[in-house]
């Protein structure tokens, strides 16, 4: 009988090198990578209900369970992509698995009775593909959501025109998938929305609906040159206009919301002359599934408005054809942190609400799932009576065949939510523990309904793991651990971020509610607080050249006046080693410590961090903060967020004329006030000492620096400018051009800047109003400064960021598409050379599951203690002799070792452990 070992060895045995791959008895931790990818599909049954798939997200696997009368037995997993967090069965030894960070989707062959399985194909796709559904004909078409980017994208993003949208449906046939590298899609359909992220399927499969993640409340910013000053009293900025010190505010902008006709602020004054464009508020797309190719159904009919602002997932009720979208609803019409009674009302304990909003031929009808809440009172301990009612976040959802209850996945309250679905189109439903389960692993996010068992099968994120629920007790039965390689501090610092229970006195929102997934939710607040004092700025400032004297602020006020006006919500990504936090850095340790990177007074990130625990009361209604231990939990988690590859920049990390222009300006162009781009907006890409898997600086190092806008702020970061792509129209005019003239729909109401009122980077890099270095530098708008402020606007789009635009990367090879897929392999060999990431290889040869790491040099380790290394060309060899396949893919430095070839890195490898099977299970 073969083994294993020789079923591999004999492809490679003439090009083995002796030495044995050295594996360290004693198990380190690893690099851990923290995306923190939102789930959106993760659970699915097989067709015939005898297998259920979950999406592994921190161990990149499709793990197969077996379904009995006894409850669920793990049976298998497969690797796929980095950071898959959707799935969908279309038949049952088929699945497919959408890969977050990897930008594809696995095909999934799957063995008889569920005991493994191996990716066969792998389909690439746009940027971040989030969700995927079977419809049309035979439910032989595949839908999957992508953002309108990215590097295997096969068109022009078209990033700097307005009017584009910027969500995207591929569309394969999965009878059909073509011979091409990443798969021919059969089209792939457009839509007027800001990046997709769930989908839905009718029972017949004919129609797809598919949702905007930030779909927005038509909120948008008048940008502060256009806003009197003097306050409100001057037609300005609404009042109060200074603190309870009598401290006068600084002159902002001002928050304004779009009714479909004009622009109106909190009090309903009038901003429309000053915004030339409009906010359509496209949320919901209706997709024919049976046309050829499948489109957007024409007219009214293709889309839904007014269904809630951040979308997070759909069910469509088999009975009566009618959409449910759980989503929250952001009130940042509301302003002001603390207790204080201001035009519109305090947003203290009223930040976001948790809805359910159907979509039927009568339109749209939001419910408010927390009615209960009395908003006026505020900051009870929790829990409390009223906290305990309410559902936060709610997230994945399952419809019973009847179409008569609604299972609803409350990711903030570690809870299913149980509804009628009568009661709730009618709103009759009355908030209650009894219509409620409690779930033991915390943070569902997807939930499936097994009803030949009376069962539903759910996957809570906080401890990576499935619980098991009998539905006609409405308890929780069972728990099942999936295998999770993440750290201690990631597992125990996450519910900080998320969970309203712990963080809120209504116990419906928390940090998570706009830090959505642990980045932004593409909106701007006004969080000032009148009630507060001013404080002293003893953050570093950015050192001006000699001739101009001692002061490097110009005059401009430095210090933190509570009331800072309207500013965007910033990403909780990649904080460390950027210094100082919100945009005027006024989380800070500046006052505490000698300034000295890295980590010393200003530039100790985990000390300001911490200074966001006032939050929890002032904008969450706790009434007590998080005591220091878990303030320090929350801390050690949120720190080791990262950022993803810029998915402008090219595969191979090169830049293109235009892009290297603009970084040419951007390094070395000296300007008027304080030399380069760069010497305030740092790039410096290399590794501090002891900062871990963070690199250098990103557009920042943390100082703060003088600006033309009335804040004085800390120097912003430039790593995710890609994302805030969509809002285009000035109402003021820039350099020596005039204002826009009306640009008509847009998809973005936030655009750049703190305050998210500056429409595009061309705009941001013009003029000495917003940014003067152009001016400064004597190229105004002429011919040559017009294709300066292009190619830095280019530039700034494929910004430098934490890791390599390869990592995450894949291709499959096969018995018959070595030519294909040979080119591909190459490039990831390359970047992985040039230290850009690991390379691993996951498949098949013969019948046995193999696994590989890149040494470099065109060798490869295996994940068999008894086999030498293998080189490249015979690995490759090997797959086509024995119709083996294998999925090539990079994956973060440091991660290899664990993802290629030791998953628990016990120092005894993958295969050595399945041959004796004491592989890591579900356990």
């Amino acid at each position: 009988m073969q083994t294993p070992s020789t079923a591999i060895g004999r492809g490679v045995s003439t090009l083995m090198f002796a030495a044995m791959l050295l594996v360290s008895s004693t198990a380190s931790a690893a690099p851990f990578t923290l995306f923190e990818s939102g789930q959106v599909r993760p659970l699915a049954l097989s067709p015939n209900g005898q297998l259920l798939f979950a999406v592994n997200t921190p161990d990149n696997r499709l793990e197969i369970f077996q379904v009995g009368s006894g409850g669920l037995v793990h049976r298998g997993a497969v690797s796929v992509g980095l950071e898959p967090v959707a799935v969908a069965a279309r038949t049952n030894n088929e699945v497919w698995v959408v890969n977050h960070l990897s930008d594809s989707v696995s095909v999934v062959r799957i063995d008889a009775g569920g005991t493994g399985g191996a990716v066969v194909r792998t389909l690439l796709v746009g940027d971040e593909p989030r969700d995927i559904v079977f419809a049309g004909t035979g439910r032989k078409r595949a839908f999957i959501t992508a953002a309108h980017r990215g590097q295997n994208a096969p068109f022009d993003p078209q990033l700097t025109t307005e009017g584009i949208g910027r969500a995207d449906v591929w569309v394969f046939d999965s009878d059909n998938l073509g011979t091409t590298l990443g798969g021919s899609p059969l089209t792939i359909i457009p839509l007027f929305g800001d990046t997709p992220r769930a989908l839905a399927v009718t029972p017949d499969g004919s129609r797809v609906y598919a949702a905007v993640f930030h779909s927005g409340n038509r909120s948008s910013v008048v940008h502060e040159s256009l806003v009197p000053n003097g306050g409100e009293a001057a037609g300005g900025v609404p009042g109060p206009n200074t603190n309870f010190q009598g401290v006068p505010a600084t002159e902002v902008s001002v928050l304004v919301r779009y009714n479909g006709q004009d622009w109106l602020d909190v009090l309903g004054r009038p901003w429309t002359q000053q915004m030339p464009f409009s906010l359509p508020d496209k949320d919901v797309f209706a997709i024919s599934a049976t046309a050829n190719p499948p489109a957007q159904v024409s007219g009214a009919a293709g889309f839904y408005t007014g269904v809630g602002t951040i979308l997070f997932n759909m069910a469509v009720n088999p009975v009566s054809g009618k959409v449910y979208v759980s989503n929250t609803e952001g009130r940042n019409d509301l302003r002001f942190e603390g207790p204080g009674t201001f035009a519109g009302g305090s947003l203290r304990g009223h930040t976001h609400e948790s809805r359910i909003t159907v979509l039927g031929s009568g339109g749209v009808a939001p419910r408010h799932l927390n009615k209960h809440i009395d908003y006026s009172a505020c900051c009870a301990p929790v829990p409390n009576t009223e906290s305990e009612k309410s559902l936060a976040q709610p997230l994945g959802m399952s419809v019973s065949s009847d179409g008569a209850t609604l299972y609803v996945a409350a990711f903030g309250s570690s809870k299913l939510g149980v509804y009628s679905t009568a009661a709730l189109e009618a709103d009759t439903f009355v908030p209650s523990t009894a219509n409620q389960i409690e779930l033991s692993g915390g943070g569902p996010t997807g939930v499936v309904l097994d009803e030949a068992r009376g069962r539903l099968y759910v996957l809570t994120r906080f401890d990576n793991s499935i619980s098991v629920v009998n539905t006609t007790t409405r308890q929780e039965v069972a728990h099942l651990p999936m295998f999770n390689p993440e750290p201690a501090s990631v597992v125990e610092g996450r519910p900080f971020l998320y969970d309203a229970r712990r963080s809120s006195s209504h116990g419906d929102s928390s940090c998570g509610s706009c830090h959505i997934f642990g980045d932004f939710d593409s909106l701007t607040w006004d969080l000032g607080n009148p009630d507060g004092a001013v404080k002293a700025n003893f953050n570093p400032v950015v050192p001006v050249l000699p001739e101009f004297g001692p002061d490097a602020t110009f005059g401009q006020d430095t210090s933190f006046h509570p009331m800072k006006g309207p500013l965007a919500t910033q990403s909780l990504r990649g904080m460390a080693n950027q210094g100082p936090m919100h945009w005027r850095g006024d989380r800070t340790a500046g006052d505490s410590a000698p300034s000295v990177q890295p980590n010393g007074g200003a530039f100790d990130e985990v000390a300001a961090f911490k200074q966001f625990n006032p939050a929890f009361m002032d904008l969450l209604g706790r009434s007590a903060q998080l005591t220091p231990q878990e303030m320090q939990k929350f801390t050690d988690f949120a720190l080791q967020i990262t950022y993803p590859p810029n998915p402008i920049r090219n595969l191979d990390n090169a830049l293109t004329a235009q892009q290297q222009a603009g970084r040419d300006f951007f390094v070395n162009t000296t300007s008027f006030f304080q030399g380069s781009c760069e010497s305030c907006h740092r790039v410096d890409v290399n590794a501090n000492p002891g900062e871990g898997p963070f690199k250098g600086f990103f557009g920042t190092d943390g100082k703060s620096s003088f600006d033309a806008e009335p804040l004085f702020p800390k120097v912003p970061h430039l790593r995710n400018m890609y994302q805030k792509v969509g809002m285009f129209g000035a109402g003021f005019p820039f350099g020596n051009s005039p204002a826009d003239t009306f640009l008509g729909d847009q998809v973005r109401g936030i655009g750049f800047n703190s305050d998210g009122a500056i429409p595009t980077l061309f705009h941001f890099n013009s003029g000495f109003d917003f940014h003067p270095v152009f001016n400064a530098v004597g190229i105004p708008d002429s011919p040559e400064g017009f294709a300066a402020k292009k190619n830095m606007e280019l530039y700034m789009l494929a910004f430098e960021s934490n890791l390599a635009p390869i990592v995450g990367q894949q291709v499959t090879l096969s018995a018959n598409n070595g030519a294909v897929a040979g080119p591909r392999i190459d490039l990831l060999k390359q970047r992985a050379d040039a230290g850009e990431c690991d390379l691993v290889a996951k498949g098949r040869a013969s019948s046995y599951d193999a696994g590989f790491l890149y040494l470099g040099s065109g060798q490869f380790a295996v994940d068999r203690a008894a086999l030498p290394h293998v080189a490249d060309a015979a690995l490759r060899q090997a797959v086509v002799q024995h119709n083996g396949v294998l999925t090539f893919t990079c994956v973060p430095p440091g991660s290899g070792p664990r993802i290629g070839i030791d998953r628990d890195l016990d120092g005894v490898l993958d295969g050595d452990e399945a041959a004796t099977l004491s592989a890591p299970t579900a356990r």
